[in-house]
């Protein structure tokens, strides 16, 4: 692939976190009674939630922008970094995936868990999308830091990480009317993550190697 080209596709990363973070903040205008302290962002898009048209329309660049990047990410990087890096970003790369289409099959039925067969396939693409978050930024902390190939990256991995591990102990432990809080943590540090993927793709990998 043409390096200027893969360096400018990168960019893509920061307009799916742009396009994610229109979409949570105003959405709600168009849900009349969402409590963002109380309530998940899946609540925006499900299937009888007023704001779900708003949410589409503002939400359009972010699978699109974060699968390009992040699907870049794992072609441009095969001959730099370290295994763990790499193994990091595909796996980073497949939770993308199956994002974008578990909850484009699988968008909750209702604000809330009905538990309907669509609202339980969500919960199940919500675990795998978890686990595959949790798995990938340890590989990429693990690879970046501890063995000094990218530290950088794997500052902002860990980083990501514990906003992520802080959100599931938070909806854990919070008041129902704090939930929405913690789960923001959750939601945002992977889309922040994959806009930082993106950033370190503009630059080029090769410059961002340790000797």
């Amino acid at each position: 692939m043409n390096e200027k080209l893969a360096r400018h596709l990168g960019w893509l990363g920061l307009v799916s976190l742009l396009s994610y973070a229109a979409a949570v903040i105003f959405s709600p205008l168009a849900y009349p009674g969402y409590d963002w302290m109380a309530q998940a962002v899946s609540d925006l898009s499900a299937d009888t939630a007023p704001s779900r048209v708003l949410w589409k329309r503002l939400s359009a660049l972010y699978m699109p922008c974060g699968i390009v990047c992040v699907t870049l990410c794992c072609i441009t990087i095969k001959d730099h970094l370290n295994r763990a890096v790499r193994t990091g970003i595909g796996l980073f790369a497949l939770m993308n995936w199956v994002s974008a289409v578990g909850y484009a099959m699988f968008p909750l039925t209702q604000a809330g868990i009905s538990g309907q067969l669509q609202d339980v396939m969500h919960l199940i693409i919500t675990a795998a999308v978890v686990l595959l978050s949790i798995a990938s930024l340890m590989l990429i902390a693990c690879g970046g830091l501890w063995q000094r190939a990218c530290p950088a990256l794997g500052g902002w991995a860990l980083a990501a990480l514990g906003l992520m591990i802080a959100g599931a102990v938070g909806t854990a432990v919070a008041a129902r009317a704090y939930f929405g809080i913690p789960e923001r943590f959750s939601v945002f540090a992977c889309t922040g993550f994959t806009a930082v993927l993106g950033i370190f793709e503009s630059r080029g990998w090769e410059r961002q190697e340790n000797p």
